[in-house]
């Protein structure tokens, strides 16, 4: 097995104490940064087809994805500059009076493991910081808006509206998710795309961009 593999086999497994080393080999046997990256990337995408066909569930995809960050902070020094390296910016956050987090920290872990660069704003987020974030970062390409309650759907609807109406429709992508939101809904509020859970998220992410 060469160390790439074993990099992507790691990754997979979710073996956070050991992905480490197995990074500094492969940069060791000659592999280049981004190389190593990309590796760790498809071995995500490998995890997020599993956890679709429920054949890992939400401890699994988390250990894989905490797994993966190990990696790339070892890869980070050396990524700096690679612009080749990031599909973009997404700014993530729960929406005005939600505080739900977990859901939302998986889809941003996902996401970051799909190639982007993440800010998140947290929870109980108004439309004003989604609105500043985006702003302040050239790059970004995606808005990922989460709620978990029916109560705060009204909420969800206004944020949309919000960056529609400051003019970043052009500049983004909007997505949106959650335990309450079905494709119908998204649509309904103007939303550019919806995922059921992280692992679709990031592959919508990708796409949508594309």
């Amino acid at each position: 097995m060469s160390k790439l593999e074993e990099v992507k086999a790691l990754t997979e497994k979710g073996k956070q104490k050991e992905i480490a080393a197995a990074v500094q080999a492969a940069l060791d046997e000659g592999s280049s940064a981004t190389q190593v990256l990309d590796t760790m990337i498809d071995a995500m995408g490998v995890v997020g087809d599993k956890f679709k066909k429920s054949e890992i569930f939400v401890p699994e995809m988390l250990m894989a994805a905490h797994t993966m960050k190990k990696g790339v902070e070892v890869l980070q020094p050396l990524l700096v500059g690679e612009a080749s390296t990031s599909l973009g910016t997404c700014v993530i956050g729960t929406v005005t009076g939600d505080l739900h987090d977990i859901g939302k920290n998986l889809v941003s872990l996902m996401i970051e493991s799909a190639g982007f660069k993440v800010v998140d704003l947290g929870v109980d987020v108004p439309a004003e910081k989604f609105i500043e974030a985006i702003k302040s970062n050239d790059d970004c390409k995606i808005a990922a808006l989460s709620c978990l309650l029916t109560t705060t759907m009204p909420a969800l609807s206004a944020s949309v509206k919000g960056l529609i109406d400051a003019g970043l429709k052009d500049k983004v992508k909007i997505i949106v998710g959650g335990a309450p939101i079905t494709a119908d809904y998204a649509n309904e509020i103007g939303a550019d795309g919806y995922a059921e859970d992280a692992a679709s998220a990031a592959d919508l992410a990708k796409s949508i961009i594309a």
